[in-house]
């Protein structure tokens, strides 16, 4: 079946072509490299994959309880807009949300693959060359994923939303070799990695819990990728320079909260143009949401400050949003726990398999004698 066919909104037919600037830039450096990205390059060639067999595709999922949740986590759950709403469509705002939601990962997802294949050809130092190319695979298998779980388990996609395809177009048309580091490492994969992390640590179903621990197991190394980078390129750069870097972080910032918005969920599930304004105020004011949004920049905020763009100006941005007590958190220990989930998901279940075969074979020498 075609994507197109399962689109809630038409999606362009033609591909989006996104004009870049800049140089592709060989190095003939290849003996030596910083011995952290090397050892980042190393884990990436460790970790790959294969998503047929890693995961358990046989698992049956409920289009219209994908995660499992409650329906407190709607934004409109309990006001009279809800109250008003049939069973059916309640049903269908469970669906929508879930579609829209790993839609937009679906499509972060294949930004991130264009993104580290352009940081390949960009970026001036072999070790990272090699790194990005590792990625390029990783966010590949990522969109497959997706893909698949849309397609097979969900039915329903949508396109992409505006805000992110507004800042993957300044990302990747931006001829300095930093920006796609910064847009997608830091921005994007940083928002999409704390969004897998919440979904993945209150859903109960347990294929969309696998797709978003395995995916978190790489972009964790992602994020590390960039920090590293940028780090070590930021400590150079003017204070003009480092500006520039800030005005883009913090328009950017605010682009991917306004994402969050989710104005196209509402406005496909057959509502007058009335309950869609009604659902919107339901969105602004609804205090999981904006708990759910803070949480969000628990993995931007703080990289953004260890690269070393960390003005007052970005401070007060922050704080305007009302995240800046996000800075503490430790980007090192979250890491692991992704690490540590995905490696739990899968002793379980290989536990589980042996366990059936172990019961498989006793069964068949019971049924022998």
């Amino acid at each position: 079946m075609s994507t197109h066919e399962l689109y809630t909104i038409p999606a362009e037919l033609s591909t989006w072509d996104v004009e870049m600037t800049g140089a592709a830039r060989f190095s003939w450096e290849y003996d030596d490299g910083r011995d952290r990205m090397l050892a980042l390059y190393q884990k990436g060639k460790d970790k790959q994959w294969d998503s047929v067999k890693r995961i358990d595709w046989d698992i049956e999922v409920d289009p219209y309880d994908v995660l499992g949740v409650p329906d407190t986590t709607l934004a409109i759950h309990g006001t009279p807009l809800w109250e008003r709403m049939d069973q059916r469509q309640r049903d269908e705002v469970r669906r929508h949300n879930a579609s829209w939601q790993f839609s937009q990962f679906l499509h972060g997802e294949q930004g991130a693959m264009i993104c580290s294949a352009r940081i390949v050809e960009s970026v001036p130092d072999l070790d990272s060359k090699f790194y990005a190319a590792t990625q390029t695979m990783d966010e590949a298998r990522h969109a497959e994923t997706y893909a698949r779980f849309l397609q097979e388990k969900v039915g329903l996609a949508y396109p992409i939303n505006e805000h992110l395809k507004a800042l993957l177009d300044s990302t990747l048309s931006d001829s300095r070799w930093d920006m796609p580091y910064l847009g997608m490492q830091v921005l994007i994969e940083g928002l999409a990695l704390a969004a897998f992390g919440v979904m993945r640590d209150v859903t109960t179903k347990p294929l969309p819990k696998q797709i978003l621990a395995y995916v978190m197991q790489d972009e964790a190394r992602h994020v590390a990728f960039g920090r590293m980078a940028l780090r070590d390129y930021y400590r150079n750069l003017s204070d003009a320079e480092l500006r520039e870097r800030e005005d883009f972080v913090i328009e950017g910032c605010y682009l991917m909260r306004d994402r969050l918005r989710g104005q196209e969920i509402w406005e496909n599930l057959g509502l007058s143009r009335q309950e869609v304004g009604e659902a919107m105020e339901c969105v602004d004011r609804s205090e999981y949401l904006r708990l759910f949004r803070a949480l969000l920049f628990s993995r931007i905020v703080p990289c953004v400050k260890d690269i070393g763009l960390w003005s007052p100006r970005l401070r007060q941005a922050y704080a305007d949003m009302g995240v800046l007590d996000m800075a503490g958190q430790s980007l090192d220990a979250l890491m692991r726990q992704d690490e540590e989930i995905a490696d739990r998901l899968d002793a379980e279940r290989f536990a589980r398999e042996e366990k059936e075969r172990a019961e498989e074979v006793a069964g068949t020498i019971a049924a022998a004698d």
